[in-house]
């Protein structure tokens, strides 16, 4: 694959989003998906094997964005699509347990030891509307402590200046969402503790539960300080307060017990999704046993789900999990990613790019920023139309990166060191497209 600029061919994906945009809202079934950000329009991905994807123009590219992050082992592995295939064959859903999510079950709590129990669900804001459900009824709370710039899904209650999509498009908190639905929703600084201590003391008695992204990644890649998780942990505790890791993007992609493991604080409850269901839709949430056993059946909580525990799901994540405890695997994404970082870092001083690389694990951000980003306000800072122009530039040279400056890079397993060189030297590339004239929009050539 050559990684020299090239002009794309588009003509498929334009008649795609021409046809999609009078069917589906903007064309497309999630917002950031639309590449509005980066002032282009979607490539129509029609396959994916390893560390490459390729559009229904024939274009390929080395992919960053990984479907947002589970495919860890890369695209269509052949032991996960081996183990899919003959769950199909048997299958595809039942309304009814299967020892496949027993199966699933068992792994995930074994890993995660502060997982006591877990409840599968369909989806990331699934996983965190019941965790959050399950907080204020064994509390007796109505308020929910949040993070200015972290996303926890689009429940009601949480898309209060939110990360992610909504961030994108300056949009932190969205119309349709009820006053009252919002109101019980507190809003600190992320890695701020004097601000979090503020709000527990003003609405003393009111916190079911603290909420966070141990490592946010739906701001662009922001690291926790040095004992801002610990003191989280401390604050909750003081304040009769629950504390609530969203783990949906970190959870078995920074370690295997995910970002809890990784710094050494014991969450109340937690959220999964992405990496347990090998790229198959899913969710789970889970914690202390006696919390758990609020829920319905055996507790008055109540959360359903026909689809819940699908069994191609949890056959994906079962094949994803036991291919993640081979001995070595996340030094090896560790490594891989280590060099990127590096290389990146490289290119961008020998472009003289106002840019920075922040990474924790196999997650990273290329911040158009000359400072740190710690929070939101930091983020918001960074210069989103370089950001535009890096990434027509990226993509014109065969990289498929995430279409939004607040979004987390991914290196999975399949890249090889000849990936992560290519991406190096045509990012390198790219970054003197920022200090050149604008490059033609992205994805339009």
């Amino acid at each position: 694959m050559n990684t020299g600029k090239t002009s794309l061919k588009t003509a498929r994906s334009a008649e795609a989003i021409a046809r999609a945009e009078a069917v589906m809202p903007g064309g497309v079934s999630s917002p950031v998906r639309a590449y509005r950000a980066v002032g282009g329009r979607p490539l129509f991905i029609a396959s994916g094997y390893g560390s490459k994807v390729r559009d229904i123009d024939g274009n390929t590219f080395i992919d960053y964005v990984m479907s947002w992050g589970p495919l860890v082992l890369g695209h269509a592995p052949p032991k996960v699509v081996e183990t899919v295939r003959k769950a199909l064959e048997a299958g595809t859903s039942f309304g009814a347990p299967t020892l496949r999510e027993v199966d699933l079950a068992e792994r995930i709590t074994a890993a995660m030891p502060h997982l006591e129990q877990v409840r599968f669900v369909n989806s990331g804001t699934e996983a965190v509307m019941s965790a959050v459900r399950l907080a204020r009824a064994a509390t007796g709370r109505p308020g929910i402590l949040k993070f200015e710039g972290c996303y926890h899904g689009h429940a009601d209650a949480l898309l209060v200046r939110a990360g992610s999509g909504a961030m994108t498009f300056g949009s932190p908190s969205s119309p349709g969402v009820p006053e009252d639905a919002a109101r019980h929703t507190y809003v600190a600084t992320y890695n701020d503790l004097v601000s979090v201590e503020r709000i527990l003391d003003a609405a003393a008695g009111q916190i079911a539960a603290i909420i966070v992204e141990p490592v946010a990644g739906n701001m662009g890649v922001v690291p926790p300080a040095e004992g801002f998780l610990a003191g989280l942990r401390a604050l909750a505790d003081r304040a009769g307060a629950l504390l609530i890791f969203d783990e949906v993007m970190t959870g078995f992609r920074l370690a295997r017990g995910g970002a809890a493991a990784l710094y050494g604080v014991r969450p109340d409850l937690a959220t999964l999704g992405k990496i347990i269901g090998g790229g198959l839709p899913v969710g789970a949430y889970g914690g202390r046993r006696d919390l758990m056993q609020q829920v319905s059946p055996v507790g008055p909580v109540y959360q359903a789900g026909t689809l819940a525990g699908n069994p191609l799901a949890m056959a994906a994540g079962i094949a994803t999990l036991d291919a993640l405890a081979e001995p070595g695997v996340y030094e090896a994404l560790d490594e891989k990613s280590a060099r990127l970082q590096e290389g990146l870092e490289e290119a961008a001083a020998q472009a003289a790019a106002r840019a920075r690389v922040q990474r924790v694990g196999s997650m990273l951000t290329l911040f158009f920023a000359d400072a740190p980003v710690t929070d939101y306000a930091s983020a918001v800072r960074c210069d989103t139309e370089a950001f535009g122009r890096f990434f027509g530039g990226a993509l014109a040279r065969g990289l498929f990166l995430p279409p939004s400056q607040f979004e987390a890079w991914f290196v999975s397993l399949a890249h090889s060191r000849d990936d992560i060189e290519r991406t190096i030297a045509a990012a390198g590339e790219a970054l003197k497209d920022v200090a050149g004239p604008p490059a033609a929009e992205a994805g339009a050539q």
